[in-house]
């Protein structure tokens, strides 16, 4: 009669046909060790498994994960945030869900993870892989406990397979399950000429260095883990990537009078791999009270020991913070513990040959997206440039090391940073703010999931450029604000706006057409010796009999193509002397007067526009105008307007000149 009542029972129990229990939810490209499971995985739930099955045991430390045969030691590591926090656990895990003894249970469970700046539902059934009617995968330390079994499944259905989590960041994990922020820090010794690097941009991963004493203000609230992505002198079981759990870490004195820093690990494979001096009569415990020594043994579960300060800064790698967030949703930082109760978010996306700018090296960053960031007082202010993840095929990485995180940093992402810079006011020039020094920035780029920038910010606006390392690299990415001040975001519209004109004095302006022809006057940017073949448009600026200072000059290259087929375009402004000021008309027959003319006083970054403009002030004196495309003979018709600042007393004279300048300039393009 038991029999019959439980076949039944599983008759009428959720079956999840989105995720079936086959090898279309086990495996991706079987490019993992768990391909060689194939035909022996069966399906089981949990009541065939055990006679009493709950989520949780009553003894919460038998309640952490253990991992099975899947490599996800990443995921099992941001688990333990939730045990920790039992608002996030709520979050993640919906409570009042019906159980295995509940009458209104029909085989499914909830799950809520965060993804891309919103929360996404997962439902599955309770059906779990197994061999020999043991799970294979992960699972809680007690066996009659299926919160961490469940949570898993779900995760694989949300990337698509239990294969995919094979290898992974703890940083990405932890972001998924609290929605927050996580850094990863690293535990190497960075150079000095490493060090000095601050504007470096390049795809070389750069990052903080640990140092425990920062974290204070936030231990007991905090999330630690620690990773090696090689074998440890100590470790003698890991030859692969591994990350482990940080419980706690404490001051004890000694008995010598000084002090030692010990950190209590708990190992995801639910054992111990390390024979150092605080691990069973290790020589270590000898230095401390022997009653403290006692207390710090008994708090060691299974999987669990000691580490001190220095064993654990010469056998790990890097370290990840994840950051605390409050019972009512707000993050705290990790730095100075400050609740940020201010948040904001914007997506965006990189599209190749239109916002997909790349990085400060090359002259089409000025198209990446851009936002606005306005602090309303001072503050604490973290922010975050997050990437889409894509997945390819792991295919060719099949002979990489069993757990290798490194598989996904080129695999799935682009490497990204993300600069700032502070400006006066919301209209500026966008080419003259790009010549400025940075105010702050993630520095160089990595071929992270999400990278972040902390800074101290004064009232004012500020402009938030993100980027990719590679011109013409797609991706979609989330801008997040977390600040402890008033702020807003916004996006900024390209072409950005203009510095707004000056009405003071008298302004006489000029219009030039040009052309670039391949062969001929197509010379291409600074880069290239045949630079010098551009067109040059000669003109002066005259002393000004009032002395008002500022803009003095305007211009701006207009390129007559269609908007889906632009040069990336720019211009040079450089200083003639007055010994060549009566032959300028000669300065591309003669190259060997470039020489004199290699710094410009002035330049406009070559962008993937319609329209470039700039305006400066220039002292009295002869210039020339270079306008150019970025590579040479890329053909295309050009015009140029040049607005020069000039006193009422001298508009006659400047009107002659003028006109004069344009026949010289037109009579020096007709030449080209």
């Amino acid at each position: 009669l038991r029999s019959v009542m439980y076949m039944e029972m599983v008759t009428a129990l959720f079956v999840d046909l989105d995720f079936p229990t086959d090898d279309r939810a086990l495996f991706a490209d079987g490019s993992t060790p768990i391909a060689r499971l194939r035909g022996e995985i069966t399906w089981r739930r949990p009541q065939e498994i055990c006679q009493s099955p709950v989520l949780f045991p009553e003894n919460i430390s038998l309640g952490y994960a253990k991992q099975g045969l899947l490599g996800d030691c990443w995921f099992l590591c941001a688990c333990t945030v939730l045990l920790k926090n039992k608002h996030l656990l709520n979050k993640v895990i919906p409570p009042d869900q019906p159980q295995w003894s509940d009458s209104r249970f029909r085989g499914s469970f909830q799950f809520c993870f965060w993804q891309q700046g919103h929360w996404t539902n997962v439902t599955i059934d309770d059906c779990l892989p197994c061999i020999n009617s043991t799970l294979c995968f992960s699972r809680c330390h007690s066996p009659t406990a299926f919160w961490v079994a469940l949570l898993e499944k779900a995760y694989a259905k949300l990337h698509g397979s239990y294969e995919k989590l094979w290898a992974g960041q703890v940083s990405e994990a932890l972001v998924d399950l609290t929605g927050g922020l996580a850094e990863r820090w690293s535990l190497g010794v960075f150079g000095s000429e490493e060090e000095q690097k601050t504007e470096l941009d390049s795809d070389q991963v750069r990052r903080r260095r640990l140092d425990l004493n920062l974290l204070n203000s936030v231990k007991d609230d905090c999330t630690l883990s620690c990773s090696t992505h090689s074998s440890p002198g100590g470790a003698s079981e890991l030859g692969q990537y591994h990350a482990l759990n940080v419980m706690e870490w404490l001051g004890v004195s000694t008995v010598s009078g000084g002090e030692v820093r010990l950190l209590r690990i708990r190992n995801p494979w639910g054992r111990c791999f390390w024979g150092g001096d605080w691990t069973g009569s290790g020589a270590g415990w000898s230095s401390i009270d022997p009653v403290c020594a006692m207390d710090l043994k008994a708090r060691i579960a299974e999987g669990e020991f000691w580490f001190d300060e220095t064993e654990f800064m010469s056998q790990f790698d890097d370290v990840t913070i994840g950051y605390p967030i409050s019972e009512d949703g707000h993050l705290k930082s990790i730095y100075t513990g400050n609740v940020l109760t201010h948040r904001h978010q914007l997506s965006g996306r990189w599209i190749k040959s239109h916002s997909a700018g790349g990085s400060r090296n090359n002259s089409s960053y000025g198209n990446n997206p851009k936002f606005w960031l306005k602090v309303f007082e001072k503050g604490e202010v973290l922010v975050s440039l997050l990437q889409h993840r894509k997945w390819r095929s792991t295919e060719k990485h099949a002979q990489m090391p069993l757990e290798d995180s490194n598989i996904t940093k080129h695999q799935h992402y682009q490497a990204i940073a993300l600069h700032m810079w502070k400006v006066e006011k919301k209209r500026f020039n966008l080419s003259r703010m790009l010549n400025k020094p940075l105010y702050a920035s993630t520095h160089c780029h990595a071929y992270e999931r999400e990278v972040i920038l902390h800074k101290e910010l004064e009232p004012g606006y500020y402009l938030l450029i993100p980027s990719t390392y590679q011109q013409g690299a797609e991706a979609r990415f989330l801008i997040r604000v977390f600040s402890s001040s008033p702020t807003s975001l916004s996006v900024l519209k390209s072409p950005a706006p203009s510095l707004p004109l000056t009405t003071d004095g008298e302004w006489e302006t000029s219009y030039f057409r040009g052309a670039w022809v391949e062969g001929s006057t197509a010379g291409g940017s600074r880069n290239f010796l045949s630079h010098w073949q551009n067109p040059c448009f000669p003109f002066s600026v005259c002393d000004d009999p009032a002395g008002t200072s500022g803009v003095n000059v305007r211009i701006t290259l207009h390129q007559n193509r269609p908007e889906n087929d632009l040069h990336p375009i720019g211009f040079h402004i450089y200083k003639v002397s007055q010994t060549q000021r009566g032959s300028v008309i000669n300065i591309n027959q003669k190259y060997p007067y470039c020489r004199m003319l290699l710094k410009p006083t002035s330049c406009i970054p070559h962008c993937y526009t319609q329209d470039v403009s700039l305006e400066c002030s220039l002292p009295p004196g002869s210039y020339t105008i270079v306008p150019s495309t970025y590579q040479p003979d890329c053909t295309g018709n050009f015009t140029l307007s040049l607005a020069r600042r000039v006193h009422r007393k001298v508009v006659k004279s400047q009107e002659r000149l003028g006109r004069a300048i344009q026949e010289v300039s037109h009579i020096s393009v007709m030449r080209r």
